[in-house]
């Protein structure tokens, strides 16, 4: 099995790319966004540390924004605790995958949590970043200042560009992507 890591910006298309390949795909955002909805162990851990903000079950992004806009420290804790989870959840995930060709790791830590190996193919997606607001402020609760928290905890994007194998320039449309992920697929297979 080989590990393909999709890394790049908050809003350049990870996600979107990650799909386009066709193999199975681990995507935390969604994996983070069932546990805030169906998990009610990860809720009483964030009851426990944030009780100010965390109070209502399902969890949802008001409670977190308010939460993570509060104190700088609250967005590392709730990472800390979800982290946990994710991990459990990626390791089933690679167990049941095991034996397919390829995986895809849409994960948007994986650099800064060590969840990547020395051997797994890193794609970094490059996208304009007029074309990233964009994008950002067609999602629901889109908040600048939360973006810009989230953006403070990762690497700087020249570190994930130098660090990776291939580069995809995501100019937002499926033909583009499509012959960018054939041609770094036959360069790894």
């Amino acid at each position: 099995m080989i590990r393909i890591g999709i890394l790049g910006d908050i809003g350049s298309g990870k996600s979107y790319v990650a799909q386009r390949f066709g193999y199975p795909v681990f995507n935390a955002d969604y994996e983070v966004s069932k546990l805030y909805t169906q998990n009610r162990i990860v809720y009483h851990k964030l009851t426990k540390l944030l009780p100010k903000y965390i109070y209502d079950f399902p969890i949802d992004k008001i409670q977190l924004s308010r939460a993570i806009l509060a104190n700088n420290s609250n967005l590392k804790k709730i990472v800390k605790v979800v982290h946990k989870e994710i991990r459990f959840k990626l390791n089933s995930f690679l167990k049941k995958n095991k034996n397919k060709k390829f995986i895809i790791l849409d994960i948007p830590l994986l650099l800064e949590n060590n969840i990547n190996k020395k051997k797994d193919i890193l794609i970094y997606v490059q996208s304009k970043k007029i074309d990233i607001l964009k994008n950002l402020k067609k999602r629901k609760n889109f908040n600048i200042k939360i973006l810009k928290k989230f953006r403070e905890i990762q690497f700087p994007l020249d570190y994930k560009r130098k660090n990776s194998n291939f580069i995809i320039k995501n100019k937002f449309t499926k033909k583009s992507i499509n012959v960018e992920i054939k041609n770094i697929l036959k360069k790894i297979e």
